[in-house]
């Protein structure tokens, strides 16, 4: 095989995860077919097989898009200068996807309360995802020199943006997101 042949199945596989992430967040575990999947890849349905024997495995591949996300999203926000403007910038993402979690919800939220339900340990897998945000927001706080509550501001902010998640989904108003984020902004001012 060459190196081409090896970038292109690479592509193929990383198409398949990105599209397993989209098509699972916007139609839910439940409904979502192999074939929902490879369509959204631009893949045909026989070639998933090759990249992953079952849905459980696009599953585990979504986990790994979302984690490669939140990894490009902490690098872009580190070169920031001060933990307030990571921070902050954090919300503005948030706030730049009102649109699609008014319409879906959380893509990772979401898929943990789904998964959640299940008994193969693939909750447990999001919920490393979903910790090393946590862990982050801590680092960011622990900058600010908030060491005594560092740990809980971060589950506080986290759950904020979890539940108004919720909340802008439930109601499908991307301005509760935005509203949500400019109170935030101002806490996270006054812990300085």
């Amino acid at each position: 095989m060459t190196y081409s042949d090896a970038a292109q199945r690479r592509g193929k596989r990383e198409r398949l995860a990105a599209a397993a992430a989209q098509v699972l967040h916007e139609q839910g575990m439940e409904k979502t077919t192999i074939a929902d999947i490879a369509r959204a890849a631009d893949v045909p349905v026989g070639n998933v097989y090759y990249y992953f024997k079952t849905k459980d495995q696009l599953v585990e591949a979504a986990i790994d898009a979302h984690a490669q996300t939140l990894a490009d999203m902490i690098s872009t926000l580190d070169a920031l200068p001060t933990p307030q403007d990571r921070l902050k910038a954090l919300l503005a993402g948030w706030v730049e996807q009102r649109e699609l979690t008014a319409r879906y919800g959380c893509p990772t939220g979401s898929l943990a309360s789904e998964l959640d339900k299940r008994d193969d340990g693939l909750d447990r897998t999001l919920a490393k995802v979903m910790r090393v945000l946590l862990d982050w927001a801590e680092q960011q706080f622990l900058a600010m020199g908030r060491a005594a509550d560092a740990r809980e501001l971060a589950v506080a902010l986290i759950a904020s943006y979890q539940g108004i998640s919720l909340l802008t989904n439930t109601f499908r108003d991307p301005d509760l997101m935005a509203s949500e984020a400019r109170r935030l902004s101002h806490w996270i001012d006054s812990l300085t």
